[in-house]
């Protein structure tokens, strides 16, 4: 039997994870959609708040419940701290879920702010199902406009409200966490933008052309496979004149904020940027491999980039 799906949507609140979840159950015709909240509600049931005080706190509050706070030098720390402690008694409850879902061989969505990168442990799952986590961002001034939404919308606004900074924190603690654990981090703008790079990372059509743009042409490129058409800039292998194994780098960019922040510290450091000009006078080309959401998407991709006279076409 194939492999069950198990997609695993985490973020901060209100940046809308709920929706995203829902519009990908329904384009794969996923039946088992599960909100963390729920969970956490019968893990409450069971575990007394005098054992898990920061299990009955909410997860932006949490470090309210942390003793010996001064250890932590910063703000940000604390919250931190306190949110992983809240999402910690969660966890365990999941990774039930996932088990089950994988022994019955049911795909499942799993969404909600308590999937938080390294603490819940997929690794063990890899085997036996195919695994998909992201964590979706937003720029600042989106999300406080969602948060402000959902809090108006959840009849909660007030209380909600007056801790957009520390979800903020909790939301850049998630990146943090998704970048050191090789989690993919979605942009999320449109509901269909964000669903077409999710779906470009489980769907994966992919292709390996050469690429000879100048590093002056690389935000074009960029811009092109990512920003226009929500491609993945997967890997690239530069062949690098008088040596024998060529040089192979993971690459796994599918958001564009992350992209631009590429750019600019390029542009802004002199030295970087000729190190990497150098590298492409030494490689005639460099293989690259892009992924899409589907076939025509990424002939959509490659054709521009063949327009722009950026692809080797031998």
């Amino acid at each position: 039997m194939r492999k069950p799906y198990v997609i695993l949507i985490g973020s901060a609140s209100g940046i809308g994870k709920s929706t995203i979840a829902a519009e990908l159950a329904k384009k794969l015709n996923i039946k088992h959609l599960i909100e963390s909240d729920f969970i956490r509600a019968v893990v409450r049931g069971i575990i007394g708040k005098e054992y898990a005080p920061a299990l009955h706190s909410s997860s932006y509050d949490a470090y309210k419940s942390i003793r010996n706070k001064s250890r932590y030098t910063s703000y940000d720390d604390l919250i931190s701290a306190g949110f992983d402690d809240h999402a910690s008694y969660v966890i365990p409850a999941l990774e039930k879920i996932i088990q089950r879902a994988i022994t019955d061989y049911d795909d499942i969505i799993i969404e909600g702010v308590h999937l938080v990168p390294g603490l819940i442990n997929i690794d063990q799952f890899k085997d036996y199902a195919n695994i998909y986590f992201f964590v979706l961002s937003s720029d600042e001034e989106s999300h406080k406009e969602r948060f402000v939404k959902r809090a108006v919308q959840i009849h909660r606004g007030g209380k909600q409200l007056d801790f957009f900074k520390e979800n903020r924190i909790i939301h850049d603690h998630l990146l943090d966490q998704a970048r050191a654990n090789n989690v993919h981090i979605i942009n999320s703008k449109t509901i269909d933008q964000t669903l077409e790079q999710i779906l470009g990372i489980i769907n994966k059509s992919c292709i390996t052309i050469k690429l000879i743009n100048d590093v002056d042409d690389l935000a074009d490129v960029i811009d092109i496979i990512i920003k226009k058409n929500n491609g993945t800039l997967e890997n690239i292998t530069y062949n690098i004149k008088g040596f024998k194994e060529p040089l192979s780098r993971k690459i796994g960019v599918s958001d564009s904020e992350s992209a631009n922040k590429f750019i600019q510290k390029i542009n802004e450091d002199e030295s970087k940027k000729e190190y990497l000009a150098e590298l492409y006078r030494l490689s005639e080309y460099r293989q690259t491999t892009i992924c899409a959401s589907n076939p025509e998407k990424l002939d959509e991709i490659v054709k521009e980039l063949n327009n722009k006279g950026y692809v080797l076409n031998e």
